[in-house]
């Protein structure tokens, strides 16, 4: 695969000089440690009530993001963040993780500006964010995915009709997002029936999208995460896996590398699926790819 559309060649790639973090706190602080590692300048963004947050001190210049709104809504501010890097001749942006990390129309709005996005480009950002194109992707690798409904769910007898072939219990699954919301599971079809509504009213609150979709519940299983790099060359590697089953509110609270217990040849097979289907969209920068382990 080629170059991305809107994004330089690898003939054309720059040096960064100057890098901001559209972030705050231990993400940020990290990101400037190793921007200062590789000799480059750094410049931080704060709001108000961050004024004396550490990272802004940790970085070599900092610039109040102005907005009327909260204090965490200041490093949503796409227009805002993206008014200060170009009064500042940023080079790049790192977004760090969480907050706009994983939003195309940042990523997209970068580009244009002319400011390189250290990430995913838009379109493989606007792809991963869809959790059944991301399903179908893996069923075209040929990499085993959970049983599920292959469109959207639009009523709950929808729901009810993959339950009753596929089996109980199951999970209604936002289509967008992510962090665990938009996600109940249901292990009859009493249950189904009432928290079918309930995810997605919270899908659409939480991600501005009511889609969902519903998949079989798999009790008790692990979350091994694959780690993979990818260049704008259509090189693609993987950093091995790392087990991250130890959740509350399925949010990660521990993480294991290498997995422990973990099959040799299962493991180089979840390893060469990883890196199977992100090397099939030429994917460019860090990424994840997660798997559910039953016994």
């Amino acid at each position: 695969m080629g170059p991305v559309a809107g994004r330089p060649s690898s003939s054309s790639v720059r040096e960064f000089e100057r890098v901001l973090a559209a972030n705050r706190g231990e993400i940020a602080i990290r990101v400037f440690r190793a921007c200062t590692e590789l000799g480059k300048r750094t410049v931080a963004i704060y709001s108000e009530e961050d004024s004396l947050a550490l990272h802004r001190y940790k970085a070599d210049e900092a610039y109040l993001v102005p907005t009327d709104k909260g204090p965490v809504d200041a490093y949503l501010d796409i227009e805002a963040i993206l008014s200060v890097a170009v009064e500042q001749r940023v080079d790049a942006i790192h977004p760090g993780y969480g907050f706009l990390a994983e939003n195309p129309d940042f990523a997209r709005r970068c580009i244009e500006e002319g400011i390189a996005f250290i990430g995913p480009s838009p379109e493989h950002l606007e792809l991963f964010g869809d959790k059944l194109r991301s399903r179908q992707l893996a069923e075209d690798a040929g990499i085993p995915v959970i049983p599920g409904t292959e469109e959207p769910a639009e009523e709950v007898a929808e729901a009810i009709a993959f339950a009753t072939e596929a089996g109980y219990p199951v999970i209604v699954k936002a289509t967008a997002g992510g962090g665990g919301r938009g996600m109940r599971v249901a292990r009859d079809e009493e249950e189904l029936r009432h928290v079918f509504p309930v995810a997605r009213r919270e899908a659409q609150s939480s991600f501005g999208s009511s889609t969902v979709y519903v998949e079989r519940f798999i009790r008790r299983p692990r979350h091994i995460e694959v780690q993979i790099l990818g260049d704008r060359d259509g090189t693609v590697v993987h950093l091995w896996e790392r087990d991250c089953s130890v959740q509350r509110r399925h949010q990660k609270i521990v993480e294991v590398a290498p997995a422990v217990g973990l099959d040799p040849v299962l493991r180089g097979e979840m390893c060469e699926s990883a890196q199977t289907l992100m090397s099939g969209v030429g994917y460019e920068g860090a990424g994840t790819v997660e798997f559910l382990l039953d016994d």
